[in-house]
């Protein structure tokens, strides 16, 4: 889950160097997304008729020509812009597993500007990771994902009460497991697919014990435990495959994303939990019974 299921980490955050091309000055980081592409300004100003004045409706509008959206140019394998490109921070070959990994992706994570995803599929082999994006899933839709799902070798990744630690798990059944599902959205969202779609129950629910903090620092976690989609497949993947450089080489590429933001503007985002604890929440505390009762266990280091 893109801030997402449980919790991993390594060590420094990578500088982005001259493999990655020219550094390109971001705008600020609320219009971040507009800088995706770039757009001819014009340089005349319309006037629109004056109905009252005896003019004609704005009907006319329509005639004018339509100013064309230039995207950037975009990487074939990290779906970076070319001019910010991750791949220098990618393997040069692609990861060797036997875990198969499906992502479960929100619609709405699909568009996201420093979405993970796509550095997590570019350092995996093609044939061992599937992305599928949407909010409701069936046998009548995706026969696969349901044959998936119901495979006893299959895992998804949702922490709760009914979580086996993964680790744990390996331990006892180290040769059974061969398929990990991991749901890409925020925490609302995740748990809306989640829990409104059966299929995902059927398999055994596992989380990741650690108190490692996320180091995907350019957005805002609800917890300090919380960690992105790609961490969670690094963290997981390197247990399941039972190689700790697999977690190190995933993250090489998200320590340089965040890295580069930072040198371009962005800011560290403390967690929910962080800021709450410390009296630097800027918002003022909900009146909803429900959303102010999960800002206090936020407060007092209770699983929501």
């Amino acid at each position: 889950m893109e801030r997402k299921v449980a919790v991993g980490g390594s060590e420094e955050a990578a500088s982005v160097g001259s493999g990655a091309g020219a550094p390109e000055p971001l705008m600020p980081w609320e219009m971040v997304r507009e800088s995706e592409s770039t757009v001819e300004s014009a340089s005349t100003t319309l006037s629109l008729p004056d109905p009252g004045n005896g003019g004609d409706s704005a009907d006319g509008l329509w005639e004018l020509p339509v100013e064309h959206v230039l995207r950037r140019p975009e990487c074939n394998r990290c779906s970076r812009p070319q001019k910010v490109c991750l791949c220098p921070f990618l393997p040069v070959h692609r990861l060797n597993i036997s875990t198969n990994l499906y992502i479960i992706q929100h619609p709405a994570e699909e568009n996201k500007v420093l979405r993970t995803v796509p550095l997590l599929a570019a350092c995996l082999p093609q044939d061992k990771v599937k992305v599928k994006i949407g909010r409701r899933f069936n046998e009548e839709r995706d026969p696969e994902l349901a044959a998936i799902c119901r495979n006893p070798s299959t895992l998804i990744l949702y922490p709760g009460a009914e979580a086996i630690n993964l680790e744990e798990l390996v331990s006892d059944s180290p040769n059974s497991l061969s398929t990990i599902i991991i749901i890409d959205g925020t925490w609302s969202q995740a748990k809306d697919i989640f829990y409104k779609n059966s299929l995902f129950r059927l398999p055994r629910q596992v989380q990741l014990k650690t108190s490692v903090s996320s180091q995907y620092v350019i957005r805002t976690q609800p917890t300090n435990r919380c960690l992105s989609t790609l961490e969670c497949a690094a963290v997981a993947l390197a247990i399941l495959e039972k190689n700790d450089h697999i977690q190190e080489t995933l993250l090489r590429p998200l320590q340089a994303l965040c890295s580069f933001q930072l040198q371009h503007g962005a800011q560290i985002r403390l967690s929910k939990e962080h800021l709450l604890k410390n009296g630097l929440y800027p918002k003022p505390m909900p009146k909803n019974k429900r959303k102010l009762r999960k800002m206090e266990l936020l407060m007092n280091s209770v699983k929501i």
